[in-house]
């Protein structure tokens, strides 16, 4: 039974979704971010980054336990491992890998950026605000006319590639996203989120988060306790 230690975020959700599509049984471990369970060593022994979500596999590479962090690495692990969404053939393989590279090193941190200067920071930053919804319809609007000519992102198969990025679209709202101006990228939008997999895998742990309101919360998340250099 894999174990994984995850939060019901865009990150987290990619990999129970993942999951949920291969089949494998898993256990979710709730790790609240809010609460600072981040930071708590043993989920450090796992993921030293202090990041959401973390995974040990009882049955490694080796036969052996493994355990690994950083949710791309993971839909990577768990691709190799069973065999599914992400093609055999090289070409093919690439094609996946820049599409997971583009939501781990665009979609996920400038949207994230958008949520936190939109949603979550103490004083509304104009400039903050503007660059990140601006770039957040432009990263829109890339998926957008990409999947004009494509059925997924990565090419005709669903993949690894379509798992990363979707659950980071489930907020568009806060993005500053109007759906009207990206009508490929909501058909597939919609397509992706009528999967039984992925319907399952955003309802995990998802009865436990709550709106981040708290003093407590933010400075955790945000404050000089995410910045504290940890042994």
């Amino acid at each position: 039974m894999i174990e994984v230690y995850s939060w019901p975020t865009p990150n987290g959700h990619k990999v129970h979704i993942m999951l949920e599509e291969c089949g494998l049984p898993y256990r979710a471990h709730p790790v609240d971010i809010g609460a600072g369970d981040q930071f708590k060593p043993e989920f450090l022994a796992i993921s030293p980054n202090n990041k959401i979500p973390a995974m040990t596999d009882p049955d490694g590479p080796d036969g052996r336990p493994y355990s690994l962090f950083e949710s791309g690495a993971i839909l990577l692990y768990l691709a190799g491992k069973t065999g599914k969404l992400m093609p055999a053939d090289t070409r093919g393989r690439y094609d996946v890998l820049q599409w997971l590279m583009f939501q781990m090193g665009g979609v996920g941190p400038m949207l994230g950026q958008a949520h936190h200067f939109r949603i979550y920071a103490p004083q509304k930053i104009e400039y903050a605000v503007e660059r990140y919804t601006n770039e957040a319809r432009r990263l829109y609007g890339v998926m957008d006319k990409r999947l004009a000519k494509s059925t997924y992102l990565a090419g005709p198969e669903y993949s690894i590639a379509d798992i990363a990025v979707f659950p980071w679209l489930r907020s568009w709202k806060n993005q500053g996203i109007d759906w009207n101006d990206y009508p490929h990228l909501k058909g597939w939008f919609d397509e992706i989120g009528q999967r039984p997999a992925v319907q399952r895998g955003v309802e995990v742990l998802a009865d436990l988060r709550k709106p981040l309101m708290d003093d407590k919360a933010r400075q955790t998340l945000f404050g000089k306790d995410q910045y504290q250099r940890r042994d």
